[in-house]
């Protein structure tokens, strides 16, 4: 399993914006299907957004859809996560992960199906 690694969390008051980062130097992105999720205390690990290999389709969860974007800049081995209008409910440790495919466009939000993680970036959001 190759580390992912995340940045661009912090704290900030509601409706404003974060953008988190996901890259790795291990993994050739343009060969993965990418997503992120987030884990609040005490609930399960969500889908917020994934994107396929090719960067032509999407997916949010409802909850963020019309405030996130998610990206990818396979050049540069890196994925994006635009996060404007946040809200306090929006408050999580927020993954990236990694999914080896052979399709440009499946997506997948079930995380049991995700190969590489990385250890997180802390939102927080205050009203």
């Amino acid at each position: 399993q190759v580390q992912l690694v995340e940045s661009g969390g912090g704290s900030v008051q509601a409706g404003g914006s974060l953008r988190l980062s996901c890259t790795t130097p291990g993994l050739t992105f343009a060969d993965y299907g990418l997503a992120w999720f987030r884990q609040a205390p005490g609930k399960e690990r969500e889908v917020v957004s994934c994107i396929s290999r090719s960067g032509v389709k999407t997916y949010y969860v409802d909850s963020v859809k019309d405030r996130f974007t998610i990206s990818r800049d396979n050049a540069k081995n890196t994925m994006y996560l635009q996060m404007n209008n946040l809200k306090p409910d929006d408050t999580a440790m927020y993954y990236c992960a990694a999914r080896m495919t052979e399709s440009l466009t499946l997506l997948v939000m079930d995380r049991r199906q995700y190969d590489h993680w990385g250890q997180g970036t802390q939102v927080t959001v205050s009203s």
